[in-house]
């Protein structure tokens, strides 16, 4: 009779599973602001890891359309969904934090997951062409994430300037397309980065595809 299910775990995976659980029994009876960023950013982290864009010019018509979306239509939308949905689809940070204390807080700025997965899935095409270059470099990697910090500081500046929500990506998509395509400019990769294709999600999918392959014949002979 063949096993329907056979999982093992070892002692590290057992320990993982206890804390996440805990974390979970935590946000869903307190609904606290920290565990909800442990979800958000579990969630962020599996998006980048297993959504991926295949070139670079897909990757800058997706952040160019998002940006005006965010501008145009965007911002009162994601505000209200994000305001009435109780759920960890965003990342809050108490801006009472001192006034209130870390159980206290009530009055939260918040960032969407969508502001932390589109332009990170748009820096790992960027790592994924620094390794295709062979130059032992992380150089467009590293400018586009330091663009991108620096345009979610700038986004936090003026949304405390101005106390009034503001839509991210006005702030990053700039920064993440400006930084990178001006350093390939200068070092004349600009059209070798709009050339790059990715196809490493395709090659995991053939492994993949003969790993089953593989235990399929082992199956059959055992048998």
């Amino acid at each position: 009779m063949e096993t329907l299910l056979d999982y093992r775990f070892d002692r590290k995976e057992l320990i993982g599973l206890s804390l996440s659980a805990l974390i979970g029994l935590w946000y869903l009876f307190k609904k606290h602001w920290l565990a909800n960023n442990l979800f958000g950013l579990a969630f962020a982290v599996n998006g980048v890891e297993y959504l991926q864009l295949g070139a670079v010019k897909t990757g800058c018509i997706l952040l160019c359309g998002l940006f005006m979306y965010d501008i145009f239509w965007g911002t009162d939308v994601m505000v209200t969904v994000a305001t009435s949905f109780e759920a960890p689809i965003k990342l809050v940070f108490p801006q009472d934090l001192i006034e209130h204390g870390f159980f206290g807080a009530q009055k939260m700025a918040m960032l969407g997951l969508g502001d932390i997965v589109i332009p990170g899935i748009f820096i790992a095409l960027l790592l994924r062409y620094d390794v295709s270059l062979n130059r032992n470099s992380r150089t467009y990697f590293i400018t586009c994430f330091i663009a991108y910090i620096g345009g979610l500081v700038f986004t936090i500046v003026v949304m405390h300037v101005f106390k009034h929500a503001q839509p991210a990506l006005l702030y990053l998509v700039p920064s993440c397309l400006g930084a990178p395509l001006f350093v390939a400019l200068i070092k004349g990769d600009l059209h070798s980065m709009f050339a790059y294709q990715d196809d490493s999600g395709e090659e995991e999918g053939v492994e993949g595809e003969e790993v089953e392959d593989d235990k399929d014949d082992e199956k059959k002979k055992t048998k």
